[in-house]
């Protein structure tokens, strides 16, 4: 029952959380993700794949907005960081943009 609930709420957040949190911040995360400049982990965070400096800054900051998230659920639901990232990752896949790049927890990178 407990995790029924915890993800019914991960997936109503997922969204949001996927989205980076604001309109423009979700159409600028959707491109990059797009073009393959950024990445998303099997954790929930996203990753810069290109190197760059701009991007580097963005992926902190989705990262920092994800991570309070992902702190209120877990606090909220008893479980650890680690738990509702791996749920919101799950969410966040089925809604990412085509051409996304996603690093599994083996290392490897799927598309």
């Amino acid at each position: 029952m407990l995790r029924r609930t915890f993800l019914m709420l991960a997936a109503a957040l997922a969204l949001t959380v996927a989205m980076g949190g604001s309109p423009a911040m979700a159409q600028s995360l959707d491109a990059l993700r797009s073009s393959g400049a950024v990445g998303e982990r099997f954790d929930g965070l996203v990753v810069a794949r290109d190197g760059g400096t701009a991007t580097a800054k963005f992926v902190e900051g989705v990262n920092a907005q994800r991570l309070n998230i992902y702190r209120e659920r877990a606090a909220a639901q008893g479980v650890s960081l680690e738990q509702v990232g791996r749920v919101y990752a799950q969410q966040i896949r089925k809604s990412a943009p085509r051409g996304t790049w996603f690093l599994q927890d083996n290392g490897n990178w799927t598309q």
